[in-house]
Parts: C-alpha cells; structure tokens; sequence
C-alpha cells in the first residue's frame, strides 16, 4: 500500500545550462509542491502504513528546509553565491543544478536515510520510501525513484555536499540534526505526537 503526503515551500534558484534563457540566467523563484510516497506491506498497530502525524517531524523538516530559501549551485561562481549568502539567512548549497529533477533526487536520499535510521515505537514494519514528486508548476514535475536517487549517471549525491545555512539550522528542532543524519545517528519516533 502506497500512501502520499503533500508538502508546499517556496523557493528561488537559477538553473545554469537549460534551455530556457530566463531560467538560466536570471533567479526566480517557484511555488514547489513536494508529494512524499511511502509504502508497505505492513500495517502498524493502528492499522496504518504510517501515522502522517509522524511525517510532520523529520520528513517535514527537511522540506521545510527548502521553504523561503535560496537554492545554489555549488559550481556557479563564488561572487553570486557570496552575494546571496550575503543577503540572505535562507540558503542551501547542492553540488547539482537545483533543478525539479535534482530536488526530488535529494529529498529522495535525505528521507530514505532519515527513514532506514528511525526507529519505529507503533509497529511500524517495513515502511520504504516509494518516490518523491516535485511540482515546480501547475504542469511540470518530477518523480524519483530509489533507481533514481542513486544513479551514478544522473550524479551521486554525497550528503557531505548538501550545505545548510546557519539561519536553517537555528529554525530545527535541534541544530545538530543534519549532522546526525550524516553520521547515521538513530532517531525515534515519538509515541504521541
């Protein structure tokens, strides 16, 4: 069973090298919505895939994260992303292209981690990440699978390279949490949330 949740954030970026003229040379922004699909075989003890109370903690966060933000290019040059550092509190560093098709790709491997090192408290069993669908229009998006996340032809994302600023950082539940979501720290859901 596949269920899906649906998240908005607002964010700009300049997507160097597409076609589009106005996109590649000028920062813009677009109303994103985000559509996480999990999935299962199981039902936990409320006879649920999983609670979507529990995806407004981790999962959340990390869309979240993207909201009223600036998304840079870490190949695009120093003096653009410096200015935009500069004026902005909200930023976040990706070593792709912040494309709709790079965006699911990284939300798809930061939830899928965030998921294989939680630990489940309501009998939660086997819950998997199916896709991520990023809409940055009315009409166009784009939705990763595992294959996807992890495919060397499309680039691999190293979480290494995912840099969020301060000004994100201070807005978590807890500082430190992208951190441990390098370090492959356990998280556990809550009981009651």
């Amino acid at each position: 069973m596949i269920i899906r949740k649906l998240y908005d954030y607002e964010n700009a970026h300049i997507v160097r090298f597409c076609s589009s003229k106005r996109c590649r040379e000028s920062i813009h922004g677009h109303s994103y919505k985000c559509e996480v699909l999990l999935s299962s075989n199981y039902l936990d003890n409320a006879e649920m895939v999983y609670d979507f109370g529990l995806m407004k903690q981790g999962i959340k966060q990390i869309i979240d994260s993207f909201d009223h933000t600036t998304t840079l290019y870490a190949k695009d040059s120093d003096e653009y992303k410096n200015d935009i550092k500069k004026h902005s509190k909200r930023w976040i560093e990706l070593p792709y292209n912040p494309s709709a098709e790079q965006f699911s790709r990284v939300f798809f491997v930061l939830i899928d981690r965030l998921l294989s090192l939680t630990n489940m408290q309501n009998g939660e069993r086997d819950v998997t990440l199916h896709s991520i669908i990023v809409h940055e229009t009315a009409t166009g998006y784009a939705q990763c699978f595992k294959e996807d996340a992890y495919n060397p032809n499309m680039g691999v994302i190293n979480l290494d390279e995912v840099v969020f600023s301060d000004g994100i950082k201070e807005e978590w539940d807890d500082f430190g949490f992208y951190e441990r979501l390098k370090n492959a720290d356990r998280f556990t859901n809550l009981k009651d949330c």
